[in-house]
């Protein structure tokens, strides 16, 4: 069982990088998808933001996943993880065509897999951590600002006002799961909060470059609040 779990997610790792590009893609929802347009929401990363880190994480999905089937098919440790990553992604590899139509299902579907993709990183065992668990963290991170960042926009988009607070809640929403994760998790995970770091940080750019500079104050702020909380993480993941 344990093999077949390790197959069954090296092909939903594929699939899911696969989906962009069997797919028109995605780098954010357009503004013609709401009954209130939102053609730059103040709480989406610049589009370079998106590409870069799926890039990196559907190759690190994939190689996590080969090397398991290689080299830790019927690891018990390795298996705990699998299925609550293998629901995550195959959800994943749907996410972008549904995303395309359907904004709410969509939302619905992305907080199922940031639970899921979470559930798997706290799975995870202590060793191993570069090929498990920097791509769980990744994932689970990135997911972590994903999930608050698409919701604070179908809420605006279907007419929650005012738009910069009901987008700074969930900016805040995101940083405080972020927060919480780092908090309570066994071990460190910087991977996880790089890739929050990331995601705030591409808020910020987004925001300076328009001028919009309430918003880019205070993703600086959170910003400036989860740094020093990854910085603490990357030196106990260092010291082993």
């Amino acid at each position: 069982m344990e093999r077949l779990k390790a197959i069954l997610l090296l092909c939903a790792a594929i699939a899911f990088a696969l989906s962009p590009v069997l797919s028109p893609g995605f780098s954010g929802f357009t503004g013609d998808q709401f009954p209130v347009p939102q053609p730059d929401p103040p709480i989406q990363p610049m589009g370079l933001t998106f590409a870069v880190i799926w890039t990196l994480i559907y190759a690190c999905l994939i190689a996590m996943a080969g090397y398991g089937l290689l080299r830790r098919a019927e690891d018990a440790a390795w298996d705990r993880p699998r299925a609550p990553l293998l629901a995550s992604l195959v959800i994943g590899a749907a996410w972008i065509p549904v995303a395309n139509l359907s904004p709410l299902w969509a939302t619905g579907m992305i907080w199922v897999m940031w639970a899921t993709a979470l559930h798997a990183l706290l799975r995870a065992p202590a060793r191993d951590r570069l090929w498990l668990q920097a791509p769980l963290g990744l994932y689970a991170g990135w997911l972590t600002a994903a999930a608050p960042v698409g919701t604070a926009v179908v809420a605006t988009g279907y007419g929650a006002t005012p738009e910069i607070w009901v987008h700074a809640a969930f900016l805040l929403l995101a940083s405080w799961i972020a927060y919480a994760v780092a908090r309570f998790s066994p071990r460190p995970v910087p991977f996880y909060l790089g890739a929050v770091v990331w995601a705030v940080l591409g808020i910020v750019i987004d925001n300076v470059a328009v001028e919009r500079w309430l918003f880019a104050g205070l993703a600086g702020v959170v910003l400036l609040v989860l740094l020093p909380v990854f910085a603490r993480h990357v030196r106990r993941f260092a010291d082993g």
